[in-house]
């Protein structure tokens, strides 16, 4: 019979040393500093989100911001995360528990679940709200009148492969949408020669709505400020709206359009000519025509 070789007293003796260092150390305070750190973040970024957009929304004169539930996903979301973390949880099981609340509560919203006629509860969860920025290095009436040049979009971002103007506030637009292509038409509800223009949109697979707002950061930076909801409607888009899918192309077309202005406009600012003219309440107050004319007359007086 083999022997048994003698236990090894060396790494027994480690290992007690090892168990009494960590023993020594505040694990527990740790432990809940973490989750208090953690808990204070999700709580932060909740605040931010939720009042960014309200901020946001409220100052453009666009609709309400609150993504459609009023803030209740993600509050939900928070109160998930630090219950897991007050039952011992470690950060990433509590986040994984409030990640899990969040799409079980987006998905309710957006097949309609609870909406039963309670106030527009059903047509408030399809709501995809989006608030966008950038900076671009060109004078406040430069980047407005591009804006205003609709028809040079198809060349500016990678979906809208058509837009016609019907009028001055009318136009009809062509996206393409996966494998497929989607129609609709918008209306200018206001439009304010280098300060916003507001629209409204309908279309039978889902239409956007919005307002962008053009800011002087100096005489050659101007900021620009779009608030956009985004209505889907059909099979098709509301399932896709469970992934935001709609939202992250429509702030990929943002980020395109950006690169144009700083790119091509750029490079051709002085031959830039956009639509001069005045919109209030969906109707035309002054032609592009007489604002041109008038603008003349200013600068020779």
């Amino acid at each position: 019979m083999a022997g048994t070789s003698p236990p090894d007293t060396g790494t027994a003796d480690k290992r007690e040393s090892a168990r009494g260092a960590v023993d020594g150390l505040p694990v527990d305070q740790l432990k809940e500093a973490g989750q208090e750190f953690v808990q204070a973040l999700m709580v932060k970024a909740l605040k931010s989100a939720s009042g960014t957009v309200k901020h946001m929304t409220e100052r453009l004169g666009g609709p309400g911001g609150d993504g459609g539930d009023g803030g209740g996903t993600k509050a939900k979301m928070v109160a998930a995360g630090a219950e897991g973390l007050q039952e011992g949880k470690s950060p990433l099981k509590a986040g994984l528990k409030a990640g899990m609340t969040g799409a079980k509560e987006t998905a309710k919203k957006a097949v309609g679940a609870g909406g039963g006629g309670k106030g527009g509860g059903e047509d408030e969860a399809k709501v995809i709200n989006i608030v966008e920025k950038f900076d671009v290095g060109l004078p406040r009436r430069v980047a407005y009148d591009q804006w205003t040049r609709f028809s040079d979009f198809p060349s500016m971002t990678s979906k809208v492969e058509k837009v016609e103007q019907e009028s001055d506030e009318k136009l009809n637009w062509r996206a393409k949408i996966f494998l497929s292509h989607r129609d609709w038409e918008s209306t200018i509800v206001e439009q304010v020669p280098d300060e916003r223009i507001l629209w409204k949109s309908e279309g039978p697979k889902g239409y956007v709505d919005g307002a962008v707002t053009f800011h002087e950061l100096s005489p050659d930076l101007t900021r620009i400020l779009l608030v956009a909801e985004y209505h889907p409607d059909g099979f098709l888009e509301k399932t896709a709206n469970l992934w935001r899918a709609q939202g992250r192309r429509l702030r990929l077309d943002f980020k395109h359009i950006e690169r144009h202005m700083m790119t091509r406009t750029l490079l051709e600012r002085d031959d830039i000519e956009g639509w001069r003219g005045e919109i209030r309440d969906g109707e035309v107050v002054r032609t592009h025509e007489d604002a041109v004319k008038e603008e003349k007359q200013a600068a020779k007086d």
